[in-house]
């Protein structure tokens, strides 16, 4: 009864359109209220608890990091080394936004921003050069899902919180499996491309490493970033919330006095569009853990637990069973909101079976990260069809290439565990 009553509150929540942190916690309410003696303030109590947390604080910093990094001109930059290295060949335009999208990814952690910062410049961009609007804003949109794969990563840091798994590996996880992943969109792109017959952005332009080492001199400061974090973390430096601070210091110090492309309003509208994002991104965490919190009590993490180790005790069988309920799972709910709810469910089970919990923190982010691109939820083709003012229904038919691509990705890197596992180990 209790059961039916959580969940039949958030499907209905769900439905009618409340927004997923509202749905969750009114869901926890009402199946307290009338399905247990537990005290309602209970959900206030553990939403507040779970924020205060060390760890956690990376959040903020890493997104304002990212956003700094936006206005104060690094994504120029990326841009001008992405073109260097890919501009010249077909579908060069197309190419040179998943590169872009990579490397940007490496310094927001966020899929959203990413999609942004990148679509921004390039959906006119290839519009202008008679590329397919909806292939135009469906490009970066897959590509920006890489941003919660490729570190530093938002949802690596949830999840390392919530499973107890260390952040720093979680980290170095994502590399190969975020590599895999943009180039197999690269390729996708290109064939798209050649099929279309989408020229370079210049067709006399041949590649030249002179060019490229030009760029890259230009772009190094925007790329130490991700060197900085990943080395401070595992020669000991810093934790990954002290490298999120490091983080933000160094976008402040290059926007303003190496590019010289932040100014004083530049860094006030970046602190505030930073507050306004993680306010909402902290309602949804606190209430997700007072759902979970109700969960646990209920044992609805065991009994679900029980069932999958009942109907198979082959690890590669619960993996698929997992990632057929995760896809489900990332077109309807949030890739936060997901992360906090299913860990404390889904990791218990993987681990009984002998999967190594790193490897299941990739496969659950990458779930989640296809979830940014596919409908109805489908974040990252949102902000597309804003920055590209094209219409979301043309992106939506343009993307499923790039979710099939997705999808095989996340198949290989499920059946083989040391594309995740092999860096960290190396690393110890």
């Amino acid at each position: 009864m209790t059961i039916a009553l959580l969940f039949g509150t958030l499907a209905i929540c769900l439905l009618i359109g409340v927004p997923i942190a509202i749905s969750l916690g009114v869901a926890a309410l009402v199946a307290i209220y009338f399905g247990s003696t537990l005290p309602l303030d209970i959900i206030v109590q553990k939403a507040f608890t779970s924020l205060d947390s060390f760890p956690m604080l990376a959040i903020p910093f890493f997104m304002l990091a990212g956003i700094l990094m936006g206005k104060g001109g690094v994504s120029k930059r990326l841009l001008n080394l992405a073109s260097a290295i890919a501009g010249w060949m077909t579908g060069g335009l197309s190419i040179v936004t998943i590169i872009a999208c990579m490397f940007f990814a490496a310094i927001s952690g966020s899929g959203p921003a990413t999609v942004a910062a990148i679509g921004t410049f390039m959906i006119p961009a290839m519009i202008a050069k008679k590329y397919d609007p909806g292939f135009a804003a469906a490009v970066p949109a897959a590509a920006g899902s890489i941003g919660v794969i490729i570190p530093p990563s938002i949802p690596f840091v949830i999840y390392g919180v919530i499973g107890n798994v260390s952040v720093g590996d979680m980290f170095i996880a994502g590399i190969i499996p975020g590599i895999l992943i943009g180039l197999s969109l690269m390729m996708v792109a290109y064939l798209i491309s050649k099929k279309r017959n989408y020229k370079p952005d210049d067709e006399t332009q041949k590649f030249n490493f002179k060019d490229v080492l030009v760029a890259l001199n230009d772009a190094k400061w925007a790329l130490l970033i991700p060197v900085i974090i990943l080395g401070g973390i595992y020669g000991g430096i810093f934790t990954p919330t002290e490298a999120a601070v490091v983080a933000v210091v160094y976008a402040i110090i290059i926007g303003l006095f190496v590019y010289k492309e932040l100014d004083l309003k530049g860094l006030y509208d970046s602190f505030m569009e930073t507050i306004i994002i993680n306010a909402t991104t902290m309602i949804i965490i606190g209430l997700s853990v007072s759902f979970a919190y109700f969960m646990t009590i209920e044992q609805i993490p065991n009994q679900i637990a029980q069932f999958l180790t009942e109907l198979s005790s082959n690890p590669i069988v619960i993996l698929i069973l997992i990632n057929l309920l995760l896809l489900v799972v990332g077109m309807f709910i949030d890739t936060i909101s997901a992360i906090v709810i299913l860990t404390p469910i889904l990791l218990p089970v993987v681990m009984a079976v002998g999967v190594d919990p790193v490897h299941f923190g990739v496969v659950l982010v990458a779930n989640l990260a296809i979830g940014f691109v596919t409908p109805p939820l489908g974040v990252n083709l949102f902000v597309a069809s804003s920055v590209g003012k094209i219409k979301f229904e043309k992106i939506t038919i343009a993307v499923i290439p790039f979710i099939i691509t997705m999808i095989i990705c996340l198949a290989l890197i499920t059946l083989i565990p040391q594309m995740s596992t092999w860096l960290p180990s190396l690393l110890k």
